[in-house]
């Protein structure tokens, strides 16, 4: 069975995720460029004045998709959880010295508008292949 470390090692290794989120009753998806993952969940940020914040804040369900190309249609790992938003001086520091451009984004930005950061503590995640196609209920969650 795989661990939690498994799933921040894959994470890390394919940073690009798919996020969905709920909009009403309309589900949306876009990728995201997750920012890292460690034993304390998985780290994004956004725009506070982008559609994409609103609908965390209104509706903190999310479920990210990681993906790993390969044979046989490759590796997914997916997380469903709760949104965290975070205020930590510390943190937004290490953003702007780990993606040096945000600030340039951050400066352009609407007026009243800032860059927010977001992680997912909490919830499940589980792997997929191929090998579970068609028996997706059956594969074991890795609570986090």
């Amino acid at each position: 069975m795989e661990t939690f470390d498994a799933c921040i090692r894959f994470a890390n290794e394919n940073p690009v995720t798919y996020l969905a989120t709920v909009d009403g009753d309309q589900p949306r998806v876009r990728a995201f460029a997750m920012w890292f993952a460690d034993a304390s969940g998985f780290y994004y940020h956004t725009g506070t004045a982008k559609n994409v914040c609103c609908q965390l804040q209104k509706n903190p369900n999310v479920e990210l998709c990681f993906y790993k190309p390969g044979e046989a249609a490759g590796t997914m790992m997916r997380v469903a959880g709760k949104v965290e938003f975070l205020s930590d001086p510390a943190l937004e520091e290490r953003l702007f010295r780990d993606r040096p451009w945000l600030k340039g984004i951050a400066e352009t930005a609407p007026a009243g508008s800032k860059v927010t950061i977001f992680r997912i503590a909490h919830g499940e995640a589980w792997f997929w292949t191929m090998m579970e196609n068609m028996r997706e209920s059956q594969v074991p969650r890795i609570k986090f």
